[in-house]
């Protein structure tokens, strides 16, 4: 079975990058002839491991210097071609809607050329992998390709223009992809006709560390930006710094809102308590440390780095966001939910875990169980079958 996915930058470190990998790792195993298309290239590697069954492969290499042919000498084609591209790259994209989250990464030069790839595709099975890739999907990749757009965030974080888009092109498609139950439910009243298909990202191994839970470490991750709440954590630890002295929070990740966070540490002196680390290709060693995970989000999709560190036997404090936590979380069992945005809760939840290191190292035994569901190769099979199904039902037609 041929598998292509598209993704907008496969040379990144962002964690739908890290899945669809894991995703095309599993099925490359299992035999299939698995591609990664990258729309476009700015790096010589990518970040994460492919396996080498795997193709990669990109669009627009836009690393410094690549894919520049001197014009030949007495003709001026080169640089009328090059002025030509300077103008499209100088126009926003036609078909992208501006409230797409990457819509700065388009230009009309870029979609011309994304059309032109989508539009030539006869065969097998493609998985694009983020609203504007999906819609264009929809749209263009019409030459018998099976079509499943993969969301993976919730869509009440999509803009009102993206959810139109959505509304009206996703039906289209032989099926989109969602990450969770109330995802399933929301993309079904939103793209009424379409197939939608609950899929959970997997782990990217099993094959991990265990934490013993007996440290004084609780650890968050992810960009520091405002869906990931980290302004509600702090305050939540501040609480809690005091009773437990010898406790560190740890918080890795990089992002526009780092200058924010340093002024909140200062403001609730936790100078010596609460640490910006930064980003890390370590974070498995680090998960591995923690006696807890903490999830301060206002949103999910799926919270992937949560998984991650289940996977290391460390339990979960969470808010109960939309979308997420819920559906891998068990209250009292993995790790503890409290309501959306309560900070005194979540200091609640972080007080009962760090006061208790025989109910950690209970709900870490737990947590490693439960992710046991979101093995690679376990959710390798349930793709495998969709795609298998999908093309069935477009040879039967």
């Amino acid at each position: 079975m041929k598998i292509r996915y598209l993704l907008l930058h496969a040379y990144g470190m962002g964690g739908t990058i890290r899945t669809v990998f894991t995703q095309a790792n599993a099925l490359a195993a299992a035999g299939h002839d698995v591609r990664v298309v990258s729309v476009v290239r700015r790096a010589d590697k990518p970040y994460f491991t492919l396996d080498p069954r795997v193709r990669l492969t990109a669009l627009d290499d836009r690393r410094a210097g690549a894919g520049r042919v001197p014009p030949r000498p007495g003709r001026g084609a080169g640089r009328l071609r090059a002025r030509r591209a300077a103008r499209l790259a100088a126009r926003p994209p036609r078909w992208v809607p501006p409230g797409e989250s990457g819509y700065g990464a388009f230009d009309r030069g870029l979609e011309r050329k994304l059309v032109s790839y989508l539009a030539q595709l006869t065969d097998g099975v493609l998985v694009t992998t983020r609203p504007a890739l999906n819609l264009l999907s929809a749209r263009f990749a019409t030459g018998g390709v099976v079509r499943v757009a993969q969301e993976h965030m919730n869509l009440g974080v999509h803009q009102d223009d993206v959810r139109a888009a959505i509304a009206r092109w996703y039906p289209r498609v032989e099926a989109i992809s969602v990450l969770t139950h109330r995802d399933q439910d929301d993309y079904r009243v939103a793209a009424p006709g379409a197939r939608v298909e609950r899929i959970p990202n997997a782990v990217h191994s099993l094959k991990q560390k265990p934490s013993t839970c007996a440290g004084r470490i609780a650890v968050a991750a992810g960009r520091l930006r405002p869906q990931k709440g980290f302004d509600l954590l702090i305050p939540a630890f501040a609480e809690v710094a005091g009773e437990f002295p010898d406790w560190q929070l740890r918080i890795y990740g990089e992002g526009d809102r780092r200058k924010q966070l340093r002024k909140l540490i200062e403001k609730h002196h936790l100078y010596n308590q609460v640490f910006l680390m930064g980003k890390t290709d370590q974070l498995d060693e680090e998960l591995s440390k923690a006696s807890f995970y903490v999830l301060s989000s206002r949103a999910e999709g799926l919270p992937m780095v949560m998984i991650e560190a289940m996977a290391h036997a460390v339990p979960v404090v969470s808010f109960d966001c939309p979308t997420g936590p819920a559906d891998v979380l068990t209250h009292g069992t993995d790790g503890l939910l409290v309501p959306p945005g309560d900070v005194g809760g979540l200091a609640g939840a972080m007080r009962r875990l760090m006061a208790d290191e025989a109910l950690r190292a209970r709900m870490g035994d737990a947590a490693l169980a439960t992710v046991q569901g979101y093995a690679p190769e376990v959710i390798g099979r349930r793709w495998s079958e969709l795609f298998e199904e999908l093309l069935a039902g477009r040879r039967g037609r």
